[in-house]
């Protein structure tokens, strides 16, 4: 059995970290090196899907729980104006293959991270 992930082990409480907001199948928690003035992550409980691709083939409703805690959290943190990132892959970014959303807000512009 491969170990767990460490978004796995900040919700097992071995690693340390805020949870900011909590569902009943997913978290949220604050990125260690932010990206933006707000940068979030929205975290399934499970470490069952590697990247969004396959959350959105193997869970549909998971993956709409993600996107709703990300709506809420948005609404806390940025006055509900954020980007919703999934990284898929080693190419694009991902460095932890427990699938997660990063949200982003707090006066973005158009040209920063892409349109």
């Amino acid at each position: 059995m491969s170990e767990p992930s460490v978004f796995t082990r900040i919700l097992r409480g071995e690693i340390p970290s805020e949870i900011i907001a909590e569902t009943e199948n997913a978290f949220a928690i604050r990125d260690i090196a932010p990206q933006a003035p707000v940068h979030l992550l929205v975290i399934p409980k499970s470490e069952r899907y590697r990247d969004v691709v396959e959350l959105a083939a193997g869970d549909p409703a998971l993956l709409a729980e993600l996107v709703g805690l990300a709506n809420s959290i948005a609404a806390e943190h940025a006055d509900g104006d954020f980007r919703l990132i999934f990284n898929t892959g080693p190419g694009a970014g991902q460095t932890v293959f427990h699938v997660h959303a990063h949200v982003l807000g707090g006066g973005l512009s158009e040209g920063s991270l892409g349109g």
